[in-house]
């Protein structure tokens, strides 16, 4: 396909998709909470002609731009919501919300697709199908706007599905992505150990959770050492250890809070029983008793092969092979899993890194920053793909 008749019009939308991105980090709202966000996106599409709009679940949006003729649906996401950090950045645009932030890349996101609604509404006379523009909340919190989306019906009738994710560990100007796994499955858990407070002067005469909490958060290391086949991607986090109120004090309870990452799904029905079995043992030979959560999180994403194989073919039309990176997996997690549970699609990475700007903090920092020409070279991918998965 010869992409050459967007030139103009990318170039012409360029600054208007940046200044887009710069209201959404100014003006960042948590999951499920994206009231203000999605009456900004419904406002701004409705004055786009040949757009069909539709509030989906309470903090959604989608919009639907349809092709000359009947064809494949072709349906596009991003997501929308902030995350609960106090801005370290000093910008003009920096957040004026206290206490969230856009350190993830949704709210290029966001500008991405909302110049992709524009593209694809301003050339539909060139395009066949149909395309559904999904504006997700709630992606950083479990269990995901995803669900909610899919539960309103934005998937009937659709054939396949991509998504992009801006990428600081890419420098800019590359797009990465593979087929099969590309990120695991995060899940979550909690463990009390419930002890005998008393004197700290008197550890004789208690029974105390901190030392025996340190005991567990020590085994727990052995799993991934010992008890999983080593080439299986794994990995276990303790993030939070909490118990006690003074320091002359041993306290009645300790909290471990963390996380768990895979991609092997029989692998991951496994971890907590293996997990259980070793803070059991421990409570048992300790004398005290325990309780043991364990939360599943979303599934591992699986980029379809054939979608993939798709998208690399434009990346290496439009830009060149040099410009196409493989990626490795990731332990993060994303609940566009979710959606490719119920249809063919892929998500790939926009380089949004640059060293020699100094952008380079990693994501979910208070001091993450975009490239922000990763916004030219993403929504040029994502028309052109969509063109192209539209034809084929």
């Amino acid at each position: 396909m010869d992409f050459s008749f967007l030139e103009d019009y990318l170039s012409e939308i360029r600054n208007e998709v940046i200044m887009l991105r710069r209201y959404f980090h100014r003006n960042p709202e948590l999951s499920y909470g994206e009231y203000k966000t999605a009456d900004y996106i419904y406002k701004y599409l409705s004055n786009i002609e040949g757009v069909e709009l539709k509030r989906v679940v309470k903090t959604g949006v989608m919009a639907i731009v349809k092709g000359k003729n009947q064809g494949k649906v072709l349906a596009v996401r991003a997501d929308i919501d902030g995350l609960p950090l106090v801005e370290k950045n000093i910008i003009s645009y920096c957040s004026q919300n206290k206490g969230i932030m856009h350190a993830c890349g949704h709210d290029g996101h966001m500008a991405m697709l909302i110049g992709l609604v524009k593209v694809m509404s301003r050339f539909n006379y060139k395009w066949e199908g149909e395309v559904r523009f999904l504006f997700q909340p709630a992606e950083e919190k479990h269990p995901g706007g995803a669900k909610d989306m899919i539960a309103t019906g934005v998937l009937e009738g659709v054939d396949m599905i991509i998504a992009s994710h801006l990428w600081v560990p890419i420098e800019v100007g590359k797009i990465g992505i593979k087929s099969g796994y590309l990120m695991a499955a995060p899940d979550n858990f909690e463990i009390n150990i419930i002890g005998k407070g008393g004197h700290g002067a008197a550890p004789h005469e208690t029974v105390n959770p901190v030392v025996i909490g340190a005991q567990v958060i020590n085994a727990l290391q052995y799993l991934d050492s010992q008890k999983i086949d080593p080439v299986e991607p794994f990995l276990l986090s303790v993030t939070q250890f909490h118990s006690g109120s003074a320091y002359n004090i041993i306290p009645e309870e300790a909290a471990i809070i963390g996380t768990t990452r895979s991609f092997n799904p029989m692998l991951r029905k496994q971890i907590p029983v293996l997990m259980e079995r070793i803070i059991k043992g421990i409570a048992e030979a300790n004398e005290v008793k325990y309780r043991f959560k364990y939360e599943l999180g979303y599934e591992a994403l699986v980029n379809d092969e054939k979608i993939t194989s798709l998208i690399i073919d434009t990346v290496n039309e439009i830009f060149g092979e040099e410009f196409l990176e493989k990626v490795n997996p990731v332990m993060l997690g994303e609940d566009f899993s979710e959606y490719l549970k119920h249809i063919p699609g892929a998500l790939f990475f926009i380089g949004a890194g640059n060293k020699e700007k100094g952008i380079t903090k990693p994501h979910h920092n208070p001091e993450f920053k975009i490239d922000e020409d990763s916004l030219r070279i993403g929504l040029k991918t994502l028309v052109c793909i969509s063109l192209k998965l539209l034809e084929n």
